[in-house]
């Protein structure tokens, strides 16, 4: 047999490694898309329209407890809606309940808007969750002879009241400027609140600009899954 007739060698049929590793695998690439898409759709979709928010404190029990996550909406007062009376929100307290400037580093306040985009964390420490209690132009004042707050000298009723509170045992009579609101929490003897700040600039109210929206709706955890209503009385 001469060298033209010898067999050819067997060809190493080991598949070789595909250039650009791991990212070239199909699925990695599609995974990863997936899961860049979903983060930029919640983070755009808790920016503009629904944001998740982790209730940090008993200020607003029965209502809202210690650990719920709720669902708040954005959008409720864009276009012409106006805050009205027994609506609960979620506001920017820097200026009125915080001094302006008390934000955390950057690391921080990355870190806690991640958080936040999914209600894990507290947005800020400088949001508040409160019931509103007086809008601009409105008389605010503790108490009536039967120890009920007066909205423009009609006595409140307040359903919502954590049971055995009284509607407030710091007495006040406040003329809410326009434009700003006078808010309370439901658990009257465990919320810093209006009546906490009175002495300070804004004599406690909240600028209605700093709203950043109305909670709908507790989401989390599911046997409190529930719509939050409002009482306008």
């Amino acid at each position: 047999m001469t060298d033209a007739d010898a067999p050819l060698p067997e060809r190493d049929h080991t598949p070789s490694p595909v250039r650009g590793g791991w990212w070239r695998s199909r699925s990695v690439r599609l995974w990863t898309t997936a899961l860049v898409c979903t983060a930029l759709l919640t983070s755009c979709t808790s920016s503009f329209v629904m944001q998740p928010f982790l209730i940090p404190s008993g200020s607003m029990e029965g209502t809202l407890q210690v650990g719920d996550r709720v669902l708040v909406n954005k959008l409720a007062y864009r276009f012409d809606g106006e805050v009205r009376r027994g609506d609960v929100i979620v506001f920017d307290g820097s200026g009125s309940f915080v001094a302006e400037g008390s934000q955390p580093g950057l690391f921080g306040g990355l870190l806690r808007s991640a958080g936040a985009a999914v209600g894990l964390v507290q947005p800020t420490g400088t949001d508040y969750v409160k019931r509103v209690i007086g809008v601009g132009g409105d008389r605010v004042r503790c108490c009536d002879g039967q120890g009920r707050i007066e909205v423009n000298g009609e006595p409140l009723e307040e359903p919502y009241l954590y049971p055995g509170d009284a509607p407030s045992n710091v007495r006040f009579d406040v003329i809410v400027p326009e434009g700003r609101l006078w808010v309370m929490g439901d658990h009257r003897s465990d919320s810093a609140d209006s009546r906490e700040y009175l002495g300070s600039p804004g004599g406690g109210t909240v600028p209605e600009d700093k709203v950043i929206g109305r909670v709908e709706l507790i989401g989390w955890p599911a046997d409190r899954w529930s719509w939050v209503r409002s009482d306008h009385g």
